[in-house]
């Protein structure tokens, strides 16, 4: 008799074990979005390399406590961020890692996840620099006396959180959004909250902020806030560079081996 899955689904713990977090549970939905987040996982770790196949379909069902529906969606939703290519009598073949949509959410957060040699995470903030260089110089032409009040506001409540990692980390963010949503550029918006959204997660990303370090980056804020207040293109651009450059190099850790 065909096994029949309970109510009580059950997931097998995904191969986090040395990387940036563990892999995050998706209660809410559909089961096939939380078998993906686990394959995707497994993918980007490496427990399923490039060229290797997926286990076969009662395997999975077995394993994840569900039904041959939800693993066919499943592996469907992989195919569709292309991580595999599914073929009949072939079996389910990892596909290479540059064929992967890097920009998909549950990819990216898994490569963030797994980054132990930082490459993701330093293509990331070269990717960031680029484009909210740019960014700051749209928005240098462009912005509002409102939106300038609103980043002396963000800039106030770092000043006033320099001992508070956390709240400044949360201004920080807060700071950057207004600069990047005054750019007019919505394509480089969602790369920028995408990508940095994820990075944000990683503890390697953030690293182990000091008062002297956000001070610095208060100042560098300052600079940024300054060359926009005079509507100064190249010059937001170019400390907007600086600043996110400067800040990943000094809290970039030793890559794992």
């Amino acid at each position: 008799m065909a096994r029949t899955p309970d109510s009580r689904q059950r997931l097998a713990p995904a191969p986090s074990d040395g990387s940036l977090g563990a892999v995050p549970r998706r209660q809410a939905g559909r089961l096939s979005d939380t078998v993906v987040t686990y394959l995707v996982d497994r993918i980007v770790g490496g427990a399923y390399p490039p060229d290797s196949t997926l286990p076969i379909e009662p395997v999975l069902c077995e394993e994840f406590g569900v039904s041959r529906t939800v693993v066919r969606e499943s592996v469907k939703v992989l195919e569709e961020k292309g991580l595999v290519t599914a073929a009949p009598g072939r079996g389910t073949r990892v596909r290479e890692a540059q064929e992967w949509n890097l920009l998909d959410p549950v990819v990216l957060e898994a490569q963030v996840r797994h980054d132990r040699t930082l490459t993701i995470l330093d293509q990331l903030v070269s990717v960031r620099i680029a484009l909210e260089a740019e960014m700051a110089a749209d928005a240098a032409d462009r912005i509002t006396d409102l939106a300038i009040a609103q980043l002396e506001e963000q800039a106030t409540a770092m000043r006033d959180a320099l001992d508070d990692p956390v709240r400044y980390a949360e201004a920080d963010a807060a700071f950057h959004e207004i600069i990047i949503s005054a750019s007019a550029n919505l394509l480089g918006q969602a790369i920028i909250r995408s990508v940095h959204g994820k990075a944000r997660l990683s503890r390697l990303y953030i690293g182990h902020p000091t008062r002297e370090g956000l001070t610095e980056s208060l100042a560098e804020h300052m600079a940024i806030l300054a060359r926009l207040r005079h509507h100064d293109a190249d010059g937001a651009a170019r400390a907007m560079r600086e600043h996110i450059a400067r800040a990943w190099a000094s809290r970039r850790p030793t890559p794992q081996p």
